[in-house]
């Protein structure tokens, strides 16, 4: 994979040209992670929606609740493969690995949940994750019975379905986009 195409087919601010709060924000992921994300600077030449999706993003993924942090990064990769979007199961499967503190369970799950080394509970969530994903229309009470045999409450499925809409989202924004994986994204958490 070569690193010398632009992340994105739109274009790319440079951060001196950012408000201050977006190149903050930038700044600090690039500080804790080591490389800037490729969708921060895809989003970044649209700055209130940068705002949105980040604020929607971080309401989702970092709420307190039943779901651990490793579980909602299941639900983005497990969507995120049916989706085609490269970006997101390349970048989300690397903070499952980390998340999981597990090598295998990101390529396991993208490829394949039903047969990954996961809980019943968790490929109950996956399950209800991909039919909100695919045809939400079809969802039914019995969709909340199964995920409340395997102990779900209300909130729990009103997570899984908004991470997997959000998520929805993200993967035809960045399918549009062309975004890019970073190659940084590859090696993470495999050893």
């Amino acid at each position: 994979m070569s690193d010398t195409k632009a992340p994105s087919r739109f274009p790319v601010p440079e951060l001196d040209d950012l408000p201050e709060d977006i190149r903050a924000a930038i700044l600090t992921v690039e500080e804790k992670s080591g490389f800037i994300p490729n969708v921060f600077l895809m989003l970044a030449h649209r700055p209130d929606e940068f705002r949105a999706f980040f604020a929607y993003h971080d309401a989702l993924m970092d709420r307190p609740g039943n779901l651990t942090k490793a579980e909602r990064e299941m639900i983005v990769v497990a969507t995120s493969g049916p989706n085609q979007c490269q970006y997101c199961v390349v970048a989300h499967g690397a903070i499952l690995r980390i998340r999981a503190k597990d090598p295998l369970v990101s390529d396991q799950i993208a490829t394949n949940y039903r047969k990954a080394d996961i809980t019943d509970r968790q490929k109950a969530m996956l399950d209800f994750a991909l039919k909100v994903s695919a045809e939400a229309y079809a969802v039914s009470d019995e969709d909340f019975a199964i995920l409340e045999g395997h102990g779900f409450t209300q909130d729990d499925a009103w997570d899984i379905a908004s991470i997997s809409a959000f998520f929805g989202l993200s993967n035809r924004i960045a399918n549009v986009a062309s975004l890019r994986p970073n190659p940084e994204f590859y090696g993470m958490g495999r050893g």
